[in-house]
């Protein structure tokens, strides 16, 4: 079977969900996956413009995107809004569904292009959408999808409460890639990122938005711990990842701070990570989850990131600061107290779901054949 996954590079984690759940249609032998960046093929320009918008407004405006993203949170599929988004990119996926002739659709980010097409010209591919946020917007709700896997039991409730059926909805958690699965803190490997054996390792994930000041700022009270080592990911914004060492030359010499730029092998420095502090987007809270690590979310953005964090909180599996100061004490008591930490372990467990990529393949795939009872192929 080929299985085209649709996704968009809003962020990193629609396209890491996308890919761990390609790695799983491969190595259970399931098909061929194809994966496509929609937006970006249908149109780049305006991919680009509305990338750098996004980006913008995520970190000068945040309140705008957030007021934004709540008025728009209960649209309905058929309203003119809902309809004017998801027509994005609509001729050029019939264009691509005729080519590549796939079995099914998958789609990692709400931009249903494909039942607006089951309508248009009466296709009947088989499609299903993964929730990749702890927080449900309507965007991702549509009654022409066939199924939908979301990372949690009270968003498989939120969907029966919006008319969705129990038999299409399977709670599977939000994909990661299988390198988590397997991920140990090994000595070697701490040796080879340059960690100090026996010093915690406090790893920052910097966003490709972070600011140099902003991040100095929100490390420096962690910095003048002397007994934490201070790792911090920098992406692809390759200005911080070389202006930050010259601000704590000192740390920086002494090994108590680590700065690197974008790490494909995330699952090894986050095994190796005594907690994590991050802005919480769905795909590294879950990746978080499945090694049991305590989150901490520094000032969340309003929108789906502050609603995942608060969702996280609600369950005690993370942990909202607002401050530098507040987030280094918080930190500081959490290493050096063996029972809270072991604690926030546990808790962070419940919510894990390591198979999550395995589960939406293993599943997808096989009710494909149910579904293509009805189905009209191309």
């Amino acid at each position: 079977m080929k299985i085209m996954i649709l996704y968009a590079s809003y962020g990193d984690g629609h396209l890491q969900a996308a890919r761990a759940i390609s790695e799983a249609i491969e190595d259970r032998g399931l098909g061929e996956p194809v994966l496509v960046d929609l937006l970006a093929e249908a149109h780049p320009w305006i991919n680009a413009m509305t990338k750098r918008v996004y980006l913008k407004s995520y970190s000068l405006i945040p309140g705008l995107y957030g007021w934004i993203y709540d008025r728009t949170k209960p649209m309905k599929h058929d309203s003119v809004f809902s309809g004017w988004l998801h027509s994005f990119g609509r001729d050029r996926l019939r264009r691509i569904l005729l080519r590549q002739r796939p079995d099914a659709v998958i789609h990692t980010f709400p931009l249903l292009a494909m039942p607006a097409l089951k309508k248009k010209i009466g296709l009947r591919i088989p499609a299903c959408t993964v929730v990749t946020d702890f927080d449900l917007h309507r965007r991702w709700v549509h009654p022409d999808i066939d199924r939908y896997y979301v990372p949690t039991e009270d968003m498989k409730r939120e969907l029966l409460t919006l008319g969705i059926s129990d038999r299409r909805i399977c709670v599977s958690g939000i994909p990661v890639k299988r390198g988590f699965r397997s991920a140990a803190c090994d000595p070697d490997i701490r040796m080879r990122y340059g960690f100090d054996i026996g010093t915690p390792v406090v790893l920052v994930m910097a966003g490709v938005q972070s600011s140099l000041a902003a991040v100095a700022a929100m490390i420096s009270p962690l910095i003048g711990h002397p007994d934490l080592t201070v790792a911090v990911v920098c992406g692809r914004n390759e200005a911080l990842a070389a202006a930050l060492p010259g601000q704590f030359e000192e740390a920086a010499s002494e090994g108590r701070l680590r700065v690197f730029g974008y790490v494909e092998a995330m699952h090894e420095l986050m095994a190796l990570a005594a907690c994590i502090v991050t802005k919480p987007g769905g795909v590294t809270l879950a990746e978080s989850l499945s090694l049991g690590l305590p989150i901490f979310t520094y000032q969340p953005v309003p929108g789906q990131e502050r609603n995942n964090a608060r969702y996280l909180a609600d369950k005690a599996a993370a942990n909202i600061v607002h401050s530098p100061d507040q987030l280094a004490q918080e930190i500081v008591q959490l290493i050096h107290d063996p029972v809270l930490l072991m604690q926030h372990k546990l808790r962070a467990r419940k919510l894990r779901y390591q198979d999550a990529a395995e589960t939406v393949a293993l599943d997808f795939c096989s009710s494909l054949h149910i579904m293509e009872r009805t189905s009209v192929r191309l």
